[in-house]
């Protein structure tokens, strides 16, 4: 159960992300509930292949490579799904830190409602 709110609010976040962000483009709520499924699969599986290949330039520039990484698994998503567009490198690296923080947003505030 906590793992489909997980992927409701990423879904939402990414919604509240492709209205306000130019270059960014989500076809409707249904394709973000599998853009939200696709980023969680490439989170499990290719980040931590990449993470461990690129230690040495992580470690190099203190841990701020890993901003690169997740950029490259939203234009990873990108190529993956057919409802999800971003235009480029820089805007997918300002989407994955918007989605991020909106995440950690959302999920406090759903954590509070518990309480």
């Amino acid at each position: 159960m906590n793992l489909i709110i997980k992927l409701l609010i990423t879904a939402v976040a990414v919604v509240i992300l492709a209205k306000v962000l130019p270059g960014v483009e989500v076809a409707g709520f249904t394709s973000a509930i599998i853009l939200a499924i696709v980023l969680a699969i490439l989170d499990a599986i290719i980040k931590p292949i990449l993470v461990i290949l690129t230690l040495p330039i992580t470690i190099l520039t203190l841990g701020l490579f890993l901003l690169v990484i997740n950029a490259c698994i939203i234009l990873l998503a990108d190529k993956f799904m057919g409802g999800f567009n971003v235009s480029g490198f820089w805007v997918a690296l300002l989407f994955s830190l918007l989605l991020s923080f909106l995440e950690s947003v959302l999920y406090s505030l759903l954590d509070k409602d518990r309480k």
